[in-house]
């Protein structure tokens, strides 16, 4: 990719949102505004790094996409005549902006959002919807990042537009009283498009540095919009702490490396440092809320230097705060793991224990890796191999599917030297 397309894509994804924002709020259509803003993005995505990018972007394209409304508008004409006159009127002037029109609404990006992710919608509809309308994807691009067809993400897409055309939904600001409930659900749907990325579900890679940076990039710019808010700045620190370890988490091969084995001078210190100030300053302004805790504890983790400086009785205790606040078996999980560190693998495994009879986490892979892990630190090694192989069977991701089989063949080859 060159440079002038690299600018064109950075471009398109900061205006989308604002462009879609300016026509909604004028037309109320989510689904035919929506639309018309990708047909822009992409006749921009073809033409400017061709013919070089206007003077200025974000009134090309609100007269592009502006234009592909009135025309689907017009088609429609055709076939309601009697609306014909009202909808020419209002379209023809509302729609094509001029080049020195104002500025959008500084809300624009936050709107959108909380009208994507929606709480009548489903948890893939909301990170389609928002991955295409606030992220500027092409529906080909977020297919691709999920590993479907292209073909079933256009319908995924379609059913969430529609969806939300049939609950009356508007584009503005929820209530005063649903707005922290639908802002925990816009982070929650941030969220799972950044834990896809950093280890993916499925497929041959483990990471999807797409997602992550999309994600990270979502998260910002909300960041700019909601400076105070403890919780967008204990995502945005997670994000950061978390991805600055990417560069060590896999070898040369792709294979998975683990926390306690990776090169730490491959860490992205900058990253560290940002997410740093930011969880500290969150918690030190506000009333600590899940995502600063979490963040709270990939910092611990990446200010140790070497693995046996990590601070393993802070990070206990910042998980008891945060089994209380937010229980959840994945927080169990990691708990246990950090028990196992300071009170010993028994204590660990007798965290575990409950989760096995626990419906949303029973079957999953990462409830049988912990297992094997905190087993074998205890030195039972032929249950932590039945454990790595029963792990490896159930993971749907390639990487993964190798680091746990890897582990279990050690382990057997450890059993058969003795």
């Amino acid at each position: 990719m060159t440079t002038q397309q690299v600018l064109v894509a950075e471009t398109l994804r900061e205006l989308a949102p604002q462009v879609l924002g300016s026509l909604v709020a004028r037309n109320g259509q989510f689904d035919a505004c929506e639309d018309a803003v990708q047909e822009a993005l992409l006749a921009a995505a073809t033409q400017w790094p061709r013919d070089g990018m206007p003077d200025n972007p974000r009134a090309w394209l609100l007269t592009v996409a502006g234009r592909r409304l009135t025309d689907w508008w017009r088609s429609e004409r055709a076939r309601r005549d009697r609306e014909a006159a009202i909808m020419a009127s209002e379209l023809e002037t509302a729609v094509v902006p001029a080049p020195d029109e104002e500025p959008p609404s500084s809300d624009d990006t936050l709107k959108l959002l909380f009208l994507c992710c929606h709480p009548a919608l489903t948890a893939p509809s909301q990170i389609a919807l928002t991955l295409r309308a606030v992220g500027g994807l092409t529906t080909a691009e977020i297919a691709r990042a999920f590993l479907v067809p292209e073909a079933s993400m256009a319908q995924r897409i379609s059913r969430g537009k529609q969806r939300i055309k049939a609950t009356g939904a508007r584009f503005a600001m929820p209530p005063v009283d649903e707005r922290a409930e639908r802002l925990r659900a816009v982070l929650h749907v941030l969220y799972l498009i950044f834990a896809e990325g950093n280890t993916a579900s499925s497929g041959p890679a483990l990471l999807r540095d797409d997602l992550t940076a999309e994600a990270i990039r979502l998260v910002r710019a909300l960041h700019g919009l909601l400076p105070d808010d403890g919780e967008v700045s204990g995502l945005l620190a997670l994000m950061l702490l978390t991805d600055s370890h990417r560069a060590a988490r896999t070898n040369s091969h792709g294979a998975l490396v683990p926390l306690a084995e990776q090169d730490r001078t491959l860490w992205n210190q900058t990253a560290i440092e940002e997410g740093v100030a930011l969880i500290t300053h969150a918690l030190s302004s506000s009333l600590p809320g899940p995502y600063q805790l979490q963040a709270a504890i990939a910092a611990v983790h990446a200010e140790a230097a070497r693995p046996e400086d990590t601070d393993w009785p802070q990070i206990v205790a910042l998980y008891r705060v945060l089994s209380h606040l937010a229980p959840n078996p994945m927080v169990t999980l990691n708990q246990a793991a950090a028990v196992a560190m300071t009170d010993g693998p028994a204590a660990g495994l007798e965290l575990l224990e409950p989760l096995s009879k626990d419906e949303r986490v029973a079957r999953h892979h990462r409830l049988a890796a912990v297992r094997a892990h905190l087993l074998e630190l205890a030195g039972d090694h032929r249950a932590a191999r039945e454990s790595y192989l029963e792990a490896a069977r159930r993971t749907t991701s390639l990487p993964e599917q190798r680091y746990l089989e890897a582990r279990a063949a050690r382990l057997a080859r450890l059993r058969g030297t003795r």
